[in-house]
């Protein structure tokens, strides 16, 4: 089944279940657990290949989970944010070459762990409202570039959200919008680059039924969670991200052998 024996095939899609449910639960995580699990048994081109339309699809649910109005109302209230991520993730891309990837996964993923190790102890991170432009502007610049090189662009996001307490829906509903655009970046790059194409493009369509339904899973749980609960389980999960993204700098810096 698409090049895969029964066990993998299966394996790949109570991986998207799960991770839809993740996703739905909490907004965010879905390429992180996908990639991280599916690469353990495909090449990562292939991995990265599956991934992009059960990202691209679920991203779509959930910035219109409430409607266009509110997504577009999200999309212009974040403006910054979103133009800062457009913009930078192509630049990221083109220079994905000349900079040690290692050193980008290290610049995101220590502060961003260090960060919600803070936030889980109970210490207060409270962001002045009036910085909020600046603050949208140097996360989307962040988001961008990592974003160009690993395809996770969510974090720095994640962080700006959580310290300016933004209420859980229009925190879903802002995730969704700005992973939608990036991942709709991301798609189109690699349509053109031919890592999505006749081979790999069946099986990545395959893979979002499952993601959708376990989406619809998590969106059940996300219902029950009050503030506090979600706000924990995000901070948790961003630790995990930061934890996985200085993980990959450590193996990227390591010398071959």
């Amino acid at each position: 089944m698409f090049g895969l024996d029964p066990f993998h095939f299966w394996t790949a899609i109570a991986v998207t279940l799960f991770s839809g449910f993740v996703k739905g639960a909490i907004g965010f995580a879905m390429p992180m657990i996908m990639l991280a699990a599916l690469g353990s048994f495909l090449p990562a081109q292939q991995a990265l290949a599956a991934v992009i339309l059960p990202v691209l699809v679920t991203n779509i649910r959930q910035a219109l989970r409430q409607g266009w109005r509110p997504a577009f109302q999200a999309t212009w209230d974040w403006r910054w944010h979103v133009g800062m991520v457009v913009l930078f993730i192509p630049v990221s891309a083109f220079f994905a070459t000349r900079v040690p990837q290692w050193l980008m996964y290290a610049l995101i993923g220590l502060p961003i762990t260090l960060f919600a190790l803070w936030q889980i102890m109970g210490r207060s991170m409270a962001l002045p409202v009036h910085h909020r432009r600046r603050m949208e502007i140097a996360t989307g610049v962040i988001g961008g570039l990592i974003g160009g090189i690993s395809g996770i662009w969510g974090p720095p996001l994640l962080v700006m959200l959580l310290s300016l307490h933004v209420p859980k829906d229009e925190q879903m509903r802002v995730q969704g919008v700005v992973f939608f655009i990036g991942a709709a970046v991301l798609t189109l790059s690699h349509i053109h680059s031919g890592l999505l194409n006749a081979q790999t493009l069946p099986f990545s369509a395959i893979l979002v039924l499952p993601a959708l339904v376990g989406m619809g899973l998590g969106y059940l749980a996300h219902d029950r969670l009050n503030v506090a609960q979600f706000r924990r389980w995000t901070l948790v999960l961003l630790v995990v991200t930061g934890a996985n993204l200085l993980r990959r700098a450590l193996e990227l810096a390591a010398p071959p052998v």
